[in-house]
This record gives structure tokens, C-alpha cells and sequence, in this order.
């Protein structure tokens, strides 16, 4: 696994750096007495310094762990062919990517648009933390009252971040 974040790590520094860049270099619209706020190249940008930051933090962690020798994990694997009745790995992974492409899309195709944005993204984040909270281990009251709390606070800092910041309407 160390080696897999550190490749993926490099992916996301230079991710991360290109975006940056790129946000850097868009129009600013100071000319036109814009809101430095509402430049077009913020948001991006700022995703871009997360993306970076993450990177370096992951690139740290899997180098500590050995995962900068590439080449020699890359001469040490084989190819064995699963064991008769072993559980296939990747049915966890393909289970875990559906239930998240399900729920996004039902998100924006199905509530956003049709319930206030604030509703939309509690019902939301509430249904992905428990579905992914269930997945790993059996719902408790707590967490289904510490989903219901996050839900909840996604959404009042994600609509007070678009309107009152980037002045956004939101549907």
C-alpha cells in the first residue's frame, strides 16, 4: 500500500501545482471593480492548495513507510491466482464506488433544484456518512445522531460559504 499512495501522491502534488497555476493565471476582473472574492480562479485555486497540501502530507507518509521503492516492489510481485472460495477484493471497492455514484447523482440529478440547496445536502451527507457508517460496522444511536450533526453542519457552512462569500445564489 505505501507504494500505491506514494505514486498516487506524486499524482496529486502535481495535480495540485498545475491547478494552482492555472488559477493564478485567470483573470482577476480588478479592472472591472469586481470583489476579489468572486474572482474566477478562487475557487479553483484554493481546491488546487488542498489538493497540494493533501499530496505532500500523503508523499510523507507512504515515504516514511517505504514507499518510495518503486522499482523494487515492482520486481518482487507475482501473479498468484486466487485461492478456490477466497472473497474477491475488489467487490468491497466496486460496491463502495456505486453506492457513491448512486447517492451523487440522485444528489444533483434529484434534490438539488428541487429542495432548498441547504435540505438537499443534509439529506445528502447524512445518507452517504450512514451508508458508508453501515458498510464498515453495524449503526449505532450515536452515530446516527453524529451523522445527523455533521449533515447538518456541512450544509450550513457549504450555503453560508457560497452565499456570503463567494455570493453565489443557490437553487
Amino acid at each position: 500500500m505505501p507504494r500505491a499512495d506514494f505514486a498516487f501522491s506524486i499524482v496529486l502534488v502535481l495535480l495540485g501545482s498545475a491547478v494552482i497555476v492555472e488559477s493564478w493565471r485567470m483573470p482577476r476582473l480588478t479592472e472591472l471593480g469586481v470583489n476579489p472574492m468572486t474572482a474566477p480562479g478562487l475557487t479553483p485555486g484554493l481546491i488546487g492548495v488542498v489538493l497540494l497540501v493533501l499530496g505532500l502530507a500523503l508523499l510523507w507518509r507512504s515515504s516514511r513507510a517505504g514507499g518510495w521503492r518503486l522499482i523494487e516492489g515492482a520486481r518482487g510481485a507475482t501473479s498468484e491466482a486466487q485461492a478456490p472460495g477466497a472473497v474477491d477484493p475488489n467487490r468491497g471497492a466496486a460496491l463502495r464506488i456505486g453506492s457513491s455514484l448512486v447517492l451523487t447523482i440522485g444528489y444533483a440529478g434529484a434534490l438539488v433544484g428541487r429542495l432548498p440547496f441547504w435540505l438537499a445536502t443534509v439529506l445528502f451527507v447524512f445518507a452517504f456518512v450512514l451508508l458508508f457508517e453501515r458498510l464498515q460496522s453495524r449503526l449505532t444511536l450515536r452515530r446516527v445522531a453524529s451523522a445527523a450533526l455533521l449533515a447538518a453542519a456541512t450544509a450550513a457552512a457549504v450555503t453560508y460559504v457560497f452565499q456570503e462569500l463567494f455570493l453565489v445564489r443557490l437553487p
